[in-house]
């Protein structure tokens, strides 16, 4: 049991109350997963003197005071430090911290439309099975006293947990809050469970167009980020109607069927299904934006192909433009621009839109060249879209083989374009040291002669002066 949750508790019932774990680091201590954060309900204390407890133990920040929400952050003591944990100074890495969230149970009454429509009322004297009962899934309803580690499940979460079963626990107060439909989606997937029956229908009555997009994205990251098998998921999302209400960009995976690349029995979305359990295992290396650009390329790489089909384009083309319309219809409807200053947005559209390229340049290896792989990283990531490319052919199962993606990349990795296309060797500074007047003109010159430099015409800044000062030898493109 993590020290400070102790600390806590034990400083709780000192003062005549009861701190007990509640939600998920109960639930993930069940499945024997290390927690990170902790979620404390105390019980028999006023919110007044909670908050004097808490400030003896460690900085509070709050979160939600009108209705008792406070949050303790902690780090792991100093390498040589023989201190306990201390309260978070904002100045140690993110990674080392760990969270308290300290609440008394609360009553909510629907108040209005959505997931927001909540009056919120902190209420100490609430009994555990009263305040277990407004959680979402029995699975997250059991409490554990971090004293004696007795575990209270009035709702049998530990039999469902058991039997990998999600289930809703009361069915009144669950279809208040339709953000529990893109739980359920993201559960089922990260812990591989069963969406009992009954709570599939519940879902299905709940509308979801009150969700604001950073709340969906919320559970959308979860579902591709912490599960081994995001595919669980996308079924989860389809017997939830999820696709239908939020993600209409997807009935087309839905409903088309083989179009000779695929069974006769099986849709677009299977194959986007496989990809994405291919790409969780391609990813682990890769830091966290660039993780989230190439499983969401996978997600949307094949909403172009029925469209093209249908309108009997040259598929690769068609694909390419209708992939990216319905990309970027997704990633507005998740709110999805920039993570960590790296422009998610921008590259998974540029890798939806390219997908099809490895492949294509394999095909014609004899004849593409190495200006083409320079030009195709000024558009995109090689090395995220080889692993785009390599989930969704795995995706399509049967052992395929992966010597189109294999060479793609090593020749990228040859040329050293694999994460970007080349630095321009001439620069605007060294044309006006060789007497050249800024200008447009100036640009051309330089634009054409890059030209010449990805096509490997100009390989140092020699040669790339030597060009720029024979300005009539250079190809007429310079100065249109």
């Amino acid at each position: 049991m993590n020290a400070e949750v102790v600390r806590l508790s034990e400083a709780v019932r000192e003062a005549g109350g009861h701190a007990m774990l509640v939600g998920g680091s109960v639930r993930d201590r069940l499945l024997g997963i290390d927690a990170k954060d902790f979620d404390v309900e105390v019980y028999g204390l006023d919110p007044e003197l909670l908050r004097k407890i808490l400030e003896r133990i460690g900085r509070v920040n709050t979160v939600g005071e009108h209705f008792s929400v406070y949050k303790l952050v902690f780090y792991p003591p100093r390498i040589g430090n023989p201190s306990e944990a201390q309260p978070v100074s904002g100045e140690r890495d993110a990674r080392e911290r760990f969270e308290i969230d300290v609440s008394i149970p609360r009553r909510e009454s629907k108040s209005g439309r959505g997931h927001r429509g909540f009056v919120i009322a902190g209420d100490p004297a609430m009994s555990f099975e009263e305040a277990a009962r407004r959680r979402d899934f029995t699975i997250n309803s059991i409490l554990l006293d971090p004293l004696t580690e007795e575990f209270i499940d009035p709702y049998g979460g530990r039999e469902d947990l058991k039997h990998r079963i999600l289930r809703a626990v009361a069915a009144d107060t669950f279809v208040e809050d339709s953000l529990r439909v893109l739980r359920a989606v993201q559960l089922a997937a990260r812990f591989e469970m069963t969406i009992e029956e009954q709570t599939i229908a519940l879902c299905r009555t709940i509308d979801l167009s009150d969700l604001p997009r950073e709340r969906i994205w919320g559970e959308m990251e979860k579902l591709l980020t912490l599960a081994e098998r995001p595919s669980l998921g996308l079924a989860a999302a389809l017997q939830l109607g999820v696709f239908e209400k939020l993600f209409p960009e997807f009935n087309v995976l839905i409903t088309h069927q083989g179009d000779g690349d695929t069974e006769p029995n099986e849709n677009p979305l299977t194959h986007t299904r496989l990809a994405l359990d291919e790409a969780v295992k391609l990813v682990g290396d890769l830091p966290k934006p660039k993780r989230i650009a190439v499983m969401l390329a996978t997600f949307c790489h094949d909403l172009g192909r029925p469209t093209a089909m249908a309108a009997r384009a040259e598929a690769s083309t068609e694909q390419d433009r209708a992939g990216r319309d319905a990309t970027r219809s997704v990633l507005t409807k998740l709110g999805l621009f920039g993570i960590g200053g790296y422009d998610v947005r921008s590259q998974v559209i540029a890798l939806v839109s390219a997908h099809l390229k490895p492949r294509e340049f394999y095909g014609s290896r004899e004849s593409t060249s190495d200006g083409d792989f320079r030009r195709l990283a000024q558009r995109v990531d090689l090395d995220l879209l080889s692993r785009v490319a390599k989930a969704c052919a795995m995706g399509d199962g049967s052992q395929p083989s992966m010597v189109a993606e294999d060479w793609f990349i090593a020749r990228a990795r040859a040329l050293g374009v694999e994460h970007g296309p080349p630095a321009p060797l001439l620069l605007g500074r060294h044309l006006v040291e060789a007497g050249f007047k800024p200008g447009p003109q100036m640009g051309r010159l330089l634009r054409s002669i890059y030209e010449m430099q990805l096509d490997g015409e100009v390989t140092t800044l020699e040669e790339a002066l030597s060009v720029a000062l024979r300005t009539d030898h250079v190809p007429p493109k310079v100065f249109r």
